[in-house]
């Protein structure tokens, strides 16, 4: 309600309300907070309020209070006021420098959706088109805070909690039980399981022309692999319609196909490996250029 809506006498009744309400928010919000490099950083998603972009200034003036009590040198929250439509936003932060790049980020991942924005007083406003209506709006948002709050780093030196490629192929092969050429023509042409087997071809088209290809194999190339085999996915090939499915796939030396293995992995098909050495150990080991396959549809284009 506006003050002029108010009964005369009661002037700012409702202030005390709002304050407690915005101190709640904070608590919670401090409590959930992380620490990037020495900053403290933090997503603030309020209930909707008549106040609008009013409150969301409370909220942060109540923030800033609290990092006080103990005093943290450097934080970095994002306010936001999800609505129907217009949701006001706001970036909040002990250096203005941080509030602009955390508002850049936003601004590059909220592409045509930010109505308007504009920093001032070391805060970072904008208006946003339907916030928080996907999952992926919450999460972008962390993402900002979390980048915008990274000290610059020696180009040379790998940033935190990033992996070498030789140490994303150990852990993907980790998870996998790689199988041989051998073992691999042995599952194709085995009667016994009660689940389909398939061979997976990966390789672009440029290597299959180079080196060869065994006839029988599915032919999927590895930008559209997890497409053609996720369940839930309406562009996945007819057989991809169960978890059990047992997907063998090979590229040229087991390289990429361990990778690939291990995406499918993240999609729930946990049957899926790959061919240890890939179609040159096959090749190597004087297995025949064409297979019948027993347990699968026919051979189908990825």
């Amino acid at each position: 309600s506006s003050s002029a809506s108010r009964p005369a006498g009661l002037g700012n009744t409702f202030d005390p309300i709002r304050d407690q309400v915005a101190h709640t928010i904070v608590v919670r919000a401090t409590y959930k907070a992380e620490t990037i490099d020495g900053t403290k950083v933090g997503v603030i998603l309020t209930l909707p309020h008549d106040a609008g972009e009013q409150f969301l200034k409370v909220v942060a003036s109540r923030l800033k209070r609290a990092m006080t009590i103990p005093k943290v040198e450097c934080y970095l929250f994002i306010l936001a006021l999800p609505t129907q439509g217009l949701s006001p936003l706001l970036i909040c932060s002990s250096d203005e420098q941080l509030s602009e790049r955390a508002g850049l980020l936003v601004n590059s991942k909220f592409l045509n959706r930010i109505a308007r924005h504009e920093l001032r007083h070391g805060r970072w406003g904008a208006l946003v088109r339907d916030l928080c209506t996907t999952t992926y709006d919450e999460a972008a948002l962390w993402d900002a805070v979390r980048k915008a709050a990274r000290k610059p780093i020696d180009p040379l030196i790998p940033p935190p909690g990033s992996r070498s490629i030789s140490q994303v192929l150990e852990h993907a092969r980790a998870r996998l039980q790689r199988i041989t050429p051998e073992q691999a023509l042995h599952e194709l042409q085995d009667n016994a399981p009660l689940w389909p087997v398939v061979l997976v071809d990966i390789r672009p088209e440029a290597q299959r022309k180079a080196f060869g290809s065994i006839a029988g194999a599915l032919i999927v190339e590895r930008n559209v692999l997890e497409w053609r085999f996720d369940p839930r996915c309406a562009a996945r090939l007819p057989i991809a319609d169960r978890y059990d499915l047992r997907v063998i796939i090979f590229c040229q030396e087991s390289y990429t196909s361990s990778l690939a293995a291990a995406s499918l992995h993240d999609l729930g098909m946990l049957n899926a490996t790959d061919m240890i050495g890939g179609y040159a150990a096959w090749k190597e080991a004087g297995l025949p250029d064409e297979v019948e396959v027993s347990s699968t549809a026919p051979p189908t284009e990825g």
